[in-house]
């Protein structure tokens, strides 16, 4: 009764495979039918299901000599011939199936069981010969799916070898050649074959991977591009309204003229907007200056600006723009300060740009870190630079940015570029 409980476990083995594979394939079609409904075309390079132990089963057919010489009663003691080979197959099944998966593949049952086909090969080759020696090439074809590495080289040799000298001993040596280098060729095969699907399926998993990755940094680049700008142009909008508000009543014209500042705002904001989604926003030092003294003095804060040096790389002005912008945001919306001091001072190896106010020490709504500095402090340093914000010694509030003079350029490829002025992606 054992051969049939192993009979019943082969089988429910095989059952549970076909199942695991079917799921697989079924998975396969349904995505290449959901891209059809997309309009697009099926993804040629996807690899399909991955392979399971059912693609290495034919070649058990090299067994069939052996099983026809037992129905003809041409084997000796056929009682022992027939449970070798159940027990040769079984045992093949079960290592050949766990060979795809590589925590089943490394484990020490399947090492063990493939060592007990070994034997059960040896043993049935110098038992009955002939036919039975073909049992080889499938241990060859069953460790070549196991052993994947740099043993494997040694191994098959050492393998074949070994299968042409049981052949030798137990038939003639020139069948002995034939099945040494059959038993080395179907292990060598088996595991480059292997190796390179599988090696293929992580390829393209980690493509995937990537693929998903950039999607998710360019939805984080395009939130900071959008809060850098609507941040700015809201607060500046909200000021002078406030302005045009208070004026009215006394001087029309001043009224007026704050009105029509919030036109030009929200014009070149829409204009922004649209070249951010575009993806070729070009940043300007000189721009924002000027912004941040218009917006300064619309909130009744007084504008001080220097600015000393050489000429700044275009990379370099696009990221201090950038500093400028969210840090006069931030004094009109959370300083209470009166007074503004921006300074900008090029050296030969660094810029540094410093924005300080004598407000209430606070730079964004909640100290110092506020979603706008934490993703400018993110930019700076892809572009090999830094950012510290904090309240000054004196008090108010103090934003300081250091850059290299070549800015983005000597940063990294990510910094080059008609996206050089975006937040890293």
């Amino acid at each position: 009764m054992t051969w049939m409980r192993g009979v019943r476990c082969h089988i429910r083995t095989l059952r549970t495979e076909r199942r695991r594979w079917r799921a697989d394939l079924e998975r396969f079609r349904a995505a290449r039918r959901a891209t059809r409904k997309r309009g697009g075309e099926p993804d040629v390079d996807h690899p399909g299901p991955p392979p399971t132990g059912f693609s290495l089963l034919p070649w058990l057919l090299m067994g069939m000599g052996s099983f026809s010489n037992l129905l003809q009663g041409r084997t000796p003691n056929p009682w022992i011939g027939g449970l070798g080979l159940l027990a040769f197959n079984s045992l093949y099944v079960y290592v050949t199936f766990r060979a795809f998966d590589r925590a089943k593949r490394e484990s020490a049952s399947t090492r063990v069981a493939l060592g007990l086909l070994a034997l059960l090969t040896t043993g049935l080759a110098l038992g009955y010969g002939g036919s039975w020696l073909m049992f080889f090439p499938l241990l060859g074809l069953a460790t070549g799916a196991v052993l994947r590495g740099p043993w494997l080289g040694r191994t098959g040799i050492l393998l074949a070898v070994y299968a042409g000298a049981v052949s030798a001993v137990r038939d003639d040596w020139a069948n002995a050649t034939t099945m040494a280098y059959g038993t080395f060729i179907s292990a060598m095969v088996t595991a480059a074959i292997l190796s390179l699907s599988e090696a293929v399926r992580e390829l393209r998993a980690a493509r995937e991977e990537l693929a998903r990755r950039a999607v998710e940094q360019e939805r984080l680049r395009f939130s900071r591009d959008l809060h850098d700008l609507l941040g700015h142009t809201l607060s500046v909008v909200v000021v002078k309204s406030e302005a045009a508000r208070r004026l009215a009543p006394r001087d029309l014209v001043a009224a007026l003229a704050q009105i029509s500042d919030i036109e030009s705002v929200g014009r070149q904001a829409l204009t922004e907007i649209r070249e951010a989604v575009t993806g070729y926003r070009e940043g300007s030092l000189a721009t924002e200056l000027t912004r941040a003294r218009s917006a300064l003095s619309a909130a009744s804060v007084q504008p001080v600006v220097r600015q000393s040096g050489a000429p700044l790389a275009p990379q370099t002005e696009a990221l201090l723009g950038w500093v400028v912008r969210e840090a006069v945001t931030n004094v009109v919306r959370h300083s209470r300060a009166s007074r503004c001091e921006i300074t900008v001072e090029g050296a030969a190896e660094q810029v540094r740009l410093t924005v300080t106010d004598d407000g209430r020490g606070t730079g964004t709504g909640g100290g110092a870190g506020g979603t706008g500095l934490k993703g400018l402090a993110e930019r700076l340093a892809a572009a090999g630079g830094s950012l510290t914000a904090g309240p000054a010694p004196r008090g108010g509030f103090t934003v300081t940015a250091d850059l290299p003079a070549g800015g983005a350029e000597a940063a990294s490829p990510a910094a080059t570029g008609p996206r050089a002025n975006r937040p890293p992606s």
